[in-house]
């Protein structure tokens, strides 16, 4: 089952991402005028990153990737989808801007990594398609060198909770089948997805050896991609619905302890 939900996730990507690539939500025009795609929240959280080298997981079409190596970092990015990596490739040649991007499935991709990295990223909707968090883990400590930083920044998933999805991990994906969140998505398309906890992401990463460094949470979403959203704040959309703010957000910092360490 799990062979057939990545097939399946990976070609519904492929057709996705000709969706996202021309649409307003991405703004490519913008990037290539010199936009940058990150929001504050990972700018703050990861911090300067200039001469760092840094490997970005599940990077779609590299518009944070790229981003990320305007601002000085050495980038590779990863991601399984072969129409999002061309377009990466693609997109890098545009700007100018120099990275390297892998066609590989996160889970193993560890063997295809040329380095280990100063720095991990993955950001925004990433770990719902995982099957094995664990594995996951493994693969960010593996590519981290002694003393590198990972960080995550993430959906949460109690928001998913109050929405009727599961909040809790099980074998089983659940089947949806949707339209993408961007403005311009016309096909409905088939998707697997697992839910992981945050206990359980934070758990997975500490037993791959890493050391947890700031853990945050946060009661919006920088994007306007969820039902009964409102923007209070610039930049910053909240549940509309009239019920308490809950989180919809949160973020990871971890190290790869040095030996002596």
């Amino acid at each position: 089952m799990t062979d057939t939900a990545i097939d399946t996730n990976r070609a519904s990507w492929d057709q996705r991402t000709a969706e996202h690539v021309g649409s307003r939500f991405y703004d490519v025009a913008g990037f290539l005028g010199g936009k940058s795609s990150l929001n504050p929240l990972e700018l703050a959280q990861v911090g300067a990153v200039s001469g760092l080298s840094m490997l970005h997981l599940q990077c779609h079409f590299g518009l944070d990737s790229l981003s990320w190596a305007r601002l000085g970092a050495q980038v590779t990015g990863v991601d399984f989808s072969p129409a999002a990596i061309d377009q990466a490739r693609d997109l890098a040649a545009r700007s100018g801007l120099p990275a390297e991007f892998i066609c590989a499935d996160v889970l193993a991709c560890a063997e295809r990594l040329p380095q280990r990295y100063d720095r991990v990223y993955s950001s925004y909707g990433v770990l719902e398609w995982l099957p094995d968090i664990g594995r996951w883990a493994q693969v960010v400590a593996s590519a981290l060198r002694p003393g590198g930083v990972f960080d995550l920044v993430e959906f949460h998933p109690y928001s998913y909770a109050l929405d009727g999805d599961p909040y809790f991990h099980t074998e089983q994906p659940q089947r949806i089948v949707e339209r993408s969140y961007t403005e311009n998505a016309a096909a409905e398309l088939p998707l697997y997805v697992w839910s992981h906890p945050v206990s359980a992401v934070i758990n997975a990463l500490l037993d791959a050896g890493l050391r947890l460094l700031r853990f945050n949470e946060y009661p919006y979403s920088p994007y306007d991609c969820f039902p009964n959203l409102i923007e209070r704040e610039p930049g910053r959309y909240y549940r509309a619905d009239g019920a308490m703010d809950v989180p919809m957000l949160y973020s990871i910092k971890a190290m790869l302890p040095n030996e002596k360490d």
